[in-house]
């Protein structure tokens, strides 16, 4: 009887671990956007004329990313930010996603330096491309190269997105992890505003990558990033049984879907409500078990895939404008070009992310 109680007493005690659900569907669904990025880079040295490019609105891919980052981060530490308190949360943030920056820039600077098929590395002295390189791994902005259209980041590109992700984690942590739910909703209205108005002027959303276009970044992870945040904390999650399969295609329509008059309306709408509908569809998926493996390669791979495939991309775009490769020469060098930069994300991955990531946790 006194053993009974004793037990008893010890299970009283014990906490219970709650195992919260994993997204599946959204992790593979990150994997599909970075692809996506990825094709529309290639294409985008092709087609210079968007509105004739079959992926012409691959690039909103971002967008969906920054609503999925809301989303993921809302989840993954509204109920416990208090518990482990704003240096734990930096820590982590800071481990889940600056050993790629690292790498990123790393093999940024070699294809710089040694691109075969550019001869501009020559017009820039050994200490402006420390500098450059200096700035890319501090994430610190630094539009400078002529040559690349003085992107934000002329070493690795898409690092433009991990800066305003970084902004938008500093916001989190310092203001809206204690912001009522409410308040969140009427941020979302100047965002919205700021959204639209920028796309009427501008034609499109395709800007925050060069000095020229810096702020649009801005606008754009403003809106996304609140509405993956009010997804999570309305729990506006939409149960179905649609897959990963069919939500892939209805993320797809948002990239091939083609240009019309009122292009910046199309694109607008697109990000303000399709793109947080397919958040809730991707979150409320039941599990998808013939799918799942396809769903974990995917996301396992997203982030390094976005995060090294530009290197590759200018090496390319130098190669198109020197040798002006057509037909099907051109398509089997985006067809293999893609799959080889699959197959380096999963050994960068699986070799260096993962590793250093687990490294640095235990430290």
């Amino acid at each position: 009887m006194m053993h009974q109680q004793k037990k008893n007493s010890q299970q009283e005690q014990t906490p219970v671990i709650k195992i919260r659900p994993h997204f599946q569907v959204l992790d593979g669904l990150r994997g599909i956007a970075a692809l996506a990025i990825v094709v529309f880079h290639f294409m985008e040295w092709i087609y210079t004329d968007s509105s004739k490019n079959v992926l012409g609105h691959g690039f909103l891919a971002v967008d969906f990313f920054f609503c999925l980052s809301g989303f993921v981060i809302g989840y993954a530490y509204d109920e416990r930010f208090t518990h482990i308190g704003l240096k734990e949360f930096f820590k982590r943030r800071l481990i889940r996603l600056h050993p790629m920056v690292i790498f990123g820039s790393v093999i940024g600077l070699l294809a710089f330096v040694f691109d075969p098929f550019a001869a501009y590395q020559n017009a820039y002295p050994v200490g402006k491309i420390l500098l450059i390189f200096l700035c890319s791994l501090l994430m610190i902005p630094f539009p400078t190269i002529a040559e690349r259209s003085f992107n934000n980041f002329g070493l690795n590109a898409p690092a433009w997105s991990l800066f305003w992700e970084y902004v938008a984690n500093i916001m989190y942590a310092f203001f809206l992890v204690k912001l009522p739910r409410r308040y969140v909703v009427l941020l979302l209205v100047p965002a919205a505003y700021f959204l639209f108005s920028t796309a009427y002027h501008k034609g499109n959303l395709l800007g925050g990558w060069a000095g020229e276009n810096f702020w649009d970044g801005g606008i754009r992870i403003w809106y996304s990033f609140l509405a993956g945040l009010i997804i999570y904390r309305y729990n506006l999650i939409i149960k179905n049984n649609l897959g990963f399969i069919r939500c892939t295609i209805l993320l797809s329509i948002a990239f091939l879907m083609p240009h019309f008059t009122f292009n910046w309306l199309a694109e607008s709408l697109i990000v303000a409500l399709y793109f947080p509908l397919i958040v809730s569809l991707g979150a409320g998926c039941a599990l998808p078990r013939k799918t799942l493996a396809i769903c974990q390669f995917s996301g396992n791979i997203s982030y390094p895939l976005y995060m090294t495939h530009y290197a590759a991309i200018w090496i390319f775009g130098n190669y198109l404008t020197t040798y002006h490769p057509e037909g099907i020469h051109l398509a089997m060098i985006v067809i293999f070009g893609t799959m080889l930069l699959i197959l380096f994300a999963w050994l960068v991955m699986k070799y260096y992310d993962t590793p250093v990531r687990k490294w640095l946790s235990r430290k």
